[in-house]
């Protein structure tokens, strides 16, 4: 056996070892009862194990309290965990019970495992005053083995270097492995294999993204470090191509016809999918009929072909700067389930009528044709609204008080108004930024918000309401948690260095004095800094099938029905909701479950891609104004420094610690802020200082900030 593989097999063995002595609790035990336990009887194994025995005595692993028999020097517990990645190489685990403390590892007693890896740590015993430390005994699973970066090519071997600043370890390439790409060009590398004893993984090239700094290849390089993939493999694109056009006598004659009412889209201007739309109609009870029509995207994807496994996969849509990369091909997003105008389109509807109050009389869930009369951009139907004239004008402003009314009692159940920035880019034709605006929320866009929250509450009720204990269906829901209530005390304690006070004494007061500070800071300098604060108080919406409310829209039943061309968890819904109206049982709990856990993760991902997006569109435009002074916000604080956002054009950057020279400044968590620890100035989150731009990476997508006074 060669030394290599001899290593790697007395590892293994250890580690087996140390396992029988422990759950034997930590009985003396000789090689023979080891050999034993593991089923091993063979001389060769036995010897091994007595060697091994004998050896780890005197590093310090094992003890030998009486001849030939050993105990565990020191009681251990193995711990499951993700691997949380420092700067220094050095990592944390943090457990999968919620109860267990974190554990610190090593650089050297990592053995391989790379950020978010799911491992299995062999915990040391806390010795008084210090923290728990362990070592990685076995790598789980994989949080990734494909990352984006930098290939470097000499005469006899390729190196790269990845872009995620947590993955710390360079990959070694072979030359036969480069897949055509050119030093210094961006690449995907996946890795191949990392051999016991090396320090860096082996790997290849899989794709190749272009030269650095190109628009194109730096959207790619996110969208390939985020997981998510560059183009349809050809069975989905194959099988997309093959839906005909047409909608058979035999379809339409299954569903309920709305081709004659009236019908339109509202959308932003450069949305080149439509996934929802309202029809209305006056009654001759003086009632509306307003119908929610949504892509009937689970007629054309059906389980396990390749179309569904793919758009699984996926996820979701992802909404980059420059572009979108759908969950389906275009053949399905902007054509066949996007509801154009002036064309027959399937969809799945939720019909409710309304008396002139808002409330609903009757509902109808079920499959349908539309035909569209109109699409109009928000800003179109908003200039309607405004002018109180124009095509369709008497159905929107009917539908817009009805939205009011909606919104109104919502808020009045303790639903939380947030109204967050959302920064967007000039761009010209390569991409480059010119310039930054913000995106501003007229009714509307709230009109289509309200009546999109109306189907998916009175959905997620129809069938969440339906049975009790075990006769109650499976579905997918979309819930959020109330805020845990030390947070939410930090942030009242926070809102109050501004002035503004907080009753936190139930949930639904603290939504009352959310929704009451939300209102007050509209306008004001702290706006951002507070509403973004108050956001990360909040927990984490999240798909489960385990029915809980929705704390911030205070319904006591979500989910998402209304965007199944961009969401997987909406295809979930629809086919579910379908399933049980024609009758069916109640579907596997546990397999959905599973498949919300996934759809919570890329949801994540993506907003993550889209942040990192944004994050490099703000370096590239702040790119060429090094030097250039500005007003900013202090938005964020740390150890190493404070984030500051320019008040004219959001873009984010930092301050760093090092390079504020008129003390030594150190960070108080508890108090958002930065504090002189001679002169005791403090910079504070919300506060404004005036700053200069010192340097942009783009590479890194940071900005680096200098106070000027």
């Amino acid at each position: 056996m060669s030394n290599k593989k001899n290593n790697a097999f007395k590892h293994i063995l250890t580690q087996l070892i140390s396992d029988v002595i422990e759950k034997s609790g930590n009985k003396p035990m000789n090689y023979k009862q080891v050999a034993a336990k593991l089923n091993l009887a063979d001389p060769e194994s036995r010897n091994a194990i007595r060697d091994i025995l004998q050896e780890e005595a005197h590093i310090g692993l094992f003890k030998e309290i009486e001849k030939g028999k050993y105990i565990l020097k020191e009681l251990k517990a193995f711990v499951i965990g993700r691997v949380d990645m420092t700067a220094d190489g050095s990592a944390y685990i943090v457990p999968e019970d919620e109860f267990e403390d974190d554990v610190y590892i090593a650089p050297r007693k990592l053995r391989q495992a790379l950020h978010g890896d799911r491992v299995k740590v062999h915990a040391y015993e806390k010795r008084r005053g210090k923290r728990k430390e362990g070592e990685v005994v076995e790598i789980l699973e994989r949080s990734r083995t494909e990352f984006t970066g930098t290939i470097t090519i000499s005469p006899r071997f390729a190196f790269f270097v990845a872009d995620d600043r947590k993955m710390l370890n360079d990959i070694f390439v072979p030359l036969a492995d480069l897949n055509g790409a050119q030093d210094g060009e961006k690449v995907v590398v996946t890795i191949t294999e990392w051999p016991q004893d090396s320090k860096n993984p082996v790997g290849r090239v899989r794709h190749v993204l272009g030269k650095k700094g190109e628009n194109n290849t730096e959207m790619n390089a996110i969208l390939a470090d985020f997981g998510f993939p560059l183009a349809f493999p050809e069975a989905v694109e194959r099988d997309a191509a093959a839906f005909p056009l047409e909608i058979s006598a035999d379809e339409i004659a299954k569903r309920r016809d709305f081709r004659p009412v009236t019908t339109f889209t509202i959308d932003p201007a450069d949305a080149k999918d439509f996934d929802d739309a309202l029809s209305f109609q006056q009654l001759p009870n003086g009632h509306y009929e307003i119908g929610i029509h949504i892509a009937d995207v689970t007629h054309f994807v059906r389980p396990d072909t390749a179309l569904d496994k793919e758009a699984f996969e996926r996820g979701t849509s992802v909404y980059l700067v420059d572009r979108v990369i759908p969950m389906l091909p275009e053949r399905l997003s902007n054509d066949l389930c996007s509801l154009r105008p002036h064309e027959d389109r399937l969809v799945f509807s939720a019909v409710f009528e309304m008396d002139k109050n808002a409330n609903v009389i009757n509902e109808w869930f079920g499959k349908a044709i539309i035909h569209s009369d109109r699409r109009f951009s928000y800003e179109e139907a908003q200039e309607i609204l405004d002018n109180k004239a124009g095509e369709f004008a008497q159905e929107l402003l009917t539908l817009n008080e009805l939205a009011y009314m909606l919104r109104d009692r919502k808020f009045k159940h303790g639903a939380i108004s947030f109204e967050t920035t959302e920064v967007k880019f000039h761009l010209d034709e390569n991409g480059k930024p010119l310039g930054v605006y913000t995106k501003e929320r007229k009714d509307a866009h709230k009109l289509i918000e309200d009546f999109m929250l109306l189907a998916n509450k009175r959905v997620a009720e129809f069938i969440g309401k339906q049975g009790k204990g075990k006769t109650k269906k499976t579905f997918v829901y979309r819930v959020h948690d109330a805020p845990n209530a030390e947070t939410i005390a930090g942030f009242a304690q926070f809102a109050a260095r501004f002035g503004y006070k907080l009753n936190t004494k139930s949930d639904r007061e603290t939504a009352r004095s959310l929704n009451a500070l939300m209102e007050r800071i509209e306008g004001t300098k702290e706006q951002n800094v507070l509403t973004t604060l108050a956001i990360r108080s909040m927990a984490k919406a999240i798909y489960t099938t385990k029915k809980t409310s929705h704390y911030g829209l205070a319904f006591d039943y979500y989910t998402h029905f209304t965007s199944p061309i961009r969401r997987y968890p909406d295809v979930m819904v629809h086919r579910l909701l379908e399933h049980y109206l024609a009758g069916g049982k109640s579907a596997n709990a546990e397999a959905y479950e599973k498949f919300c856990e996934h759809s919570s993760q890329m949801e994540k991902k993506a907003a993550d891609a889209e942040r990192a997006s944004i994050k490099y569109k703000q370096a590239e435009f702040l790119q060429d104004q090094v030097g250039e002074e500005y007003l900013g916000i202090v938005s964020g604080v740390t150890e190493w420094g404070m984030y500051v956002e320019i008040e004219e054009n959001k873009c984010e950057g930092m301050v760093r610690l090092r390079d504020i020279t008129d003390d030594f400044y150190a960070l108080d968590e508890k108090n958002y802020a930065i504090i002189g620890q001679r002169k005791k100035k403090r910079y504070q989150l919300g506060d404004e200082v005036r700053i200069r731009v010192k340097k942009v990476d783009l590479a890194k997508r940071q900005i680096d900030f200098t106070l000027t006074s």
